[in-house]
């Protein structure tokens, strides 16, 4: 239970009170609820509250998580609802909750305790999915958002192939770092294409959803099959 954990001397020490976590998908956003107090003698100006993904022999599988800045005077208790982004692919995780002083250290590192939860991930929700402009493996596709992507896209066939369209030539597979816009992607709502290329609808990757590109799934445009 949190709270029931020694606390360290000094003037950076935490002890946490009470911490819930909310159902979570994989890739989606869901909430925690932490109360935590500061423990030590110094006052908190420049912490944040974070969260790191393990595996259950405790590695990293996710290590920087959202950040919620977190202020509080020695003694001092607070409250903060926080966004949680669940881990890639489904399955069962734990989640270590802790506070950090950016580009410094976290507060785990000097000896405060770290409170973990368990936690099933579930597939992402990916009923509401809309493919753009073209046709495709929908089995593909809907496995791509259930592992936790938001925006899937993937390779375009074509029998002429604008210049604009060679890098999504078929062939390979999974491409994590692909430079180039999904055409004709398959979005989870309320993604909407914001990019065109060789007049067909495409998304930019923005913000921090997690997108994917598989030329494994290949894509037939609507208004240029033949």
């Amino acid at each position: 239970m949190p709270g029931q954990h020694p606390v360290p001397a000094g003037p950076l020490a935490v002890r946490w009170h009470a911490l819930e976590l909310a159902a979570v998908q994989a890739g989606a956003l869901t909430r925690a609820h932490a109360v935590v107090e500061n423990a030590g003698s110094a006052a908190w100006r420049d912490l944040n509250i974070s969260y790191h993904w393990l595996d259950d022999r405790g590695n990293p599988i996710v290590w920087d998580g959202i950040r919620h800045a977190v202020s509080a005077a020695p003694g001092e208790r607070v409250e903060r609802d926080l966004d949680v982004r669940g881990p890639i692919p489904p399955g069962r995780y734990r989640l270590a909750f802790d506070l950090v002083d950016e580009h410094r250290f976290w507060l785990a590192e000097l000896g405060n305790f770290a409170p973990e939860l368990e936690a099933d991930v579930q597939p992402r929700d990916a009923r509401g999915a809309e493919l753009f402009g073209a046709d495709g493996d929908v089995d593909l596709i809907r496995a791509a958002h259930e592992e936790g992507y938001a925006a899937v896209g993937g390779s375009i066939e074509l029998r002429r192939r604008p210049a604009e369209l060679r890098p999504y030539t078929p062939g390979g597979g999974r491409n994590p770092s692909f430079p180039h816009p999904l055409v004709c992607p398959s979005l989870l709502p309320p993604l909407e294409p914001n990019d065109e290329v060789a007049g067909l609808p495409a998304w930019r990757p923005e913000g921090d959803e997690p997108w994917l590109y598989d030329a494994r799934i290949k894509l037939t445009p609507r208004s240029r099959r033949r």
